[in-house]
């Protein structure tokens, strides 16, 4: 309701379905972006499905099977649809912070666009020390059962494995943007952080080991180990800013 108001007071009278009629067109905006992303990627499939079963492909020198006649289509359907609302991020943030900006003010504004490069910076680096986790992740997976069990793995099984990974990795680095935004907004302050480091831990520790698809010791590590680092920076940052 208060962003309502700020948004009626900075653009002139809107009723509830103005508003309505215009989050209406920005998400339509975000979909034909996710489809557009999704078509593209569905293009490339092959040469992309070439690059992301190279990890598999060195630890097992096999290819990746399918069990069902469907099966082959739903994988390309699958990492379609998730490289489709990666490439539609940057548009769907910027939709997003289009929406927003009528009901911040000028001091709130300038860190819009500051804020949406950084979650774009932060999930592409998740993103990547997901996928440099990925191999040791997997090798843990395969060989966890011993020498008894050999793996045969689904096509879709794999995809959805690493695609959860790293979506998981990049929500947990959009960590610190978080931070910082709550102290731009003075809804936490330095103080507060400070005294809630032992807890944090603990709660960093807890949520990558839940959150975590994998369930590996090598992924739990490297996404608490930088989510701890990158606290410590927020409250740097907050400290710079007299928060």
């Amino acid at each position: 309701m208060a962003l309502l108001s700020r948004r009626k007071n900075s653009v002139g009278e809107m009723n509830f379905v103005d508003h309505l009629t215009e989050l209406r067109r920005r998400i339509i905006i975000c979909m034909i972006a996710v489809v557009v992303g999704a078509a593209v990627v569905f293009i490339i499939f092959n040469w992309l499905m070439g690059f992301l079963v190279e990890p598999y492909r060195e630890l097992t020198d096999q290819p990746l099977i399918f069990t069902g006649t469907g099966e082959a289509f739903t994988t390309r359907l699958k990492v379609a649809t998730y490289g489709g609302f990666i490439l539609a991020s940057p548009v769907v943030l910027w939709q997003v912070w289009r929406f927003v900006t009528p009901a911040l003010n000028p001091k709130e504004k300038r860190y819009a666009i500051p804020f949406i490069l950084a979650s774009l910076l932060f999930f592409l680096l998740g993103a990547v020390v997901a996928w440099i986790t990925f191999p040791r992740a997997l090798d843990f997976l395969l060989n966890i059962g011993g020498d008894e069990l050999e793996p045969f793995i689904a096509a879709g099984s794999y995809v959805s494995l690493l695609s959860l990974m790293i979506i998981a990795f990049g929500l947990a680095f959009e960590f610190p943007v978080l931070i910082v935004f709550l102290l731009v907004a003075r809804v936490i302050s330095v103080a507060q952080l400070t005294r809630w480091r032992r807890y944090t831990i603990v709660g960093v520790v807890a949520f990558a080991a839940v959150i975590t698809p994998s369930q590996d010791p090598y992924s739990l590590l490297l996404m608490a180990v930088p989510m701890w680092v990158f606290y410590e920076v927020a409250i740097l940052i907050g400290r710079i800013m007299h928060r």
